[in-house]
């Protein structure tokens, strides 16, 4: 039974929403963010990378940042850029990226279910990303970038979610990237209440993307537990900001790869160290792969379309049977000898987003060869979560990415 609950939101006024809106911290580098928050006093991007608007000699994880990251958060509360919801509600999120339509509830979900593993993972965190996040949520008290979940569509709340959608938007803007953003407030206190009660039917959701924001939240509100021994449950610490989408809604897009050369291998012995597991069929042009088992290639201006054999289609093992681990434990480690993709200069990852152009760009300048891969499935990704296990690095890639700064959950 999963714990999903309303909450009082604090959001942008509604003709500050568009501004506010910003893509999550961690898709920039800090010069990229300081180019990013130029000509906009508001976005949200200055409070979750506060370190933009100071001096470059203090370090992007100085105690300092924090502090004027939960100043600059007071100030655009205390001058309207932020309006507090008084009142616990779910929030309906749509997300439109190329014509498909993408919603969300927004809620907060317990830290206990995610420490019981009720709320699945897929990915290992790095203890040093999560302190950067661990430092920003306890110095604001408040979480500001959404955790992605799914769960298994529920006809229930989708008919709530429909019929939320027919009322008017709190918002509706279209960002700078072309995706359009439409929020809703469930008004209804049956609407709420039906939410609440069919997620707690729900045995499992699972983490799509934002395992470092989740378990920052997470080890936040065991902080805090320690902090208030008297502590119930119910305190808003014990809960952390999500966007829930139904299975149905998500599309996960490819996570391609390129390497830098062929490990000393000439063309020729490397294709033929290929074919031994590989059928090889040389196309004429780019092209994304079309099922499972196949990966597209371009070495030396040419695409190729590689398929696993027999026996590599045989495979049952979730975290083996994937794409991604199929090419790894059979191509880039037996053959290009990289045998840790974490740690391995040698390789690069490419988001699907880019496109197919990206990898033709990359191999005309500094790569030797890429690998375009037919995109991990959402059952994929629950099946390796319900198994215990992780996915290769790299296996996913989300698209479009949630706003931050349209909700924030105080504590």
């Amino acid at each position: 039974m999963a714990t999903v609950k309303a909450f009082s939101c604090i959001r942008p006024a509604a003709d500050k929403a568009a501004q506010v809106a910003a893509l999550p911290y961690d898709v920039y580098n800090r010069e990229e963010a300081k180019q990013a928050i130029q000509g906009n006093d508001i976005t949200f991007l200055r409070i979750d990378r506060a370190e933009t608007s100071m001096d470059d000699s203090i370090d992007t994880y100085d105690a300092r940042v924090y502090q004027h990251a939960k100043e600059l958060l007071d100030a655009r509360i205390a001058d309207g850029t932020f309006i507090s919801d008084e009142n616990s509600s779910y929030y309906i999120y749509e997300l439109i990226m190329d014509g498909r339509h993408q919603t969300g509830i927004t809620a907060c979900c317990s830290i206990d279910d995610y420490l019981n593993n009720i709320i699945k993972k897929h990915e290992n965190t790095l203890e040093a990303k999560e302190q950067d996040r661990i430092n920003h949520v306890d110095t604001l008290s408040a979480q500001t970038g959404p955790i992605f979940l799914a769960y298994r569509s529920d006809a229930v709340i989708n008919e709530v979610i429909a019929r939320v959608k027919s009322e008017e938007c709190l918002y509706a803007f279209t960002s700078d990237d072309g995706i359009t953003h439409n929020v809703w407030k469930v008004k209804s206190a049956d609407d709420n209440k039906t939410i609440q009660e069919r997620f707690a039917s729900i045995n499992n959701i699972y983490i799509a993307d934002g395992h470092h924001r989740a378990a920052s939240a997470v080890k936040v509100g065991l902080k805090r537990r320690n902090e208030n021994p008297g502590y119930t449950g119910n305190e808003e610490f014990n809960f952390f900001l999500s966007v829930l989408f139904s299975d149905d809604q998500l599309m996960i897009m490819p996570y391609n790869r390129v390497v830098k050369d062929l490990n000393g291998l000439s063309k020729e012995k490397y294709l033929s160290k290929v074919s031994e597991k590989f059928e090889i069929e040389e196309v004429s042009g780019a092209f994304s792969p079309d099922e499972k088992c196949t990966v597209a290639m371009l070495l030396d201006n040419n695409w190729y379309k590689l398929t696993a054999k027999p026996e590599l289609k045989a495979i049952t093992d979730p975290v083996e049977s994937l794409d991604v681990s199929i090419l790894q434990n059979y191509l880039l480690t037996p053959v290009l000898g990289i045998g840790d993709p974490r740690k391995d200069k040698r390789i690069e990852f490419i988001g699907g987003i880019r496109g197919l152009k990206e990898l033709e760009r990359r191999c005309s300048l500094d790569m030797k060869l890429a690998f375009a891969m037919y995109p991990t499935s959402i059952q994929e990704l629950f099946a390796v979560s319900d198994a215990g296990l992780l996915m290769p690095p790299k296996s996913t890639w989300f698209e479009p990415k949630l706003r931050s700064g349209l909700f924030i959950h105080q504590f």
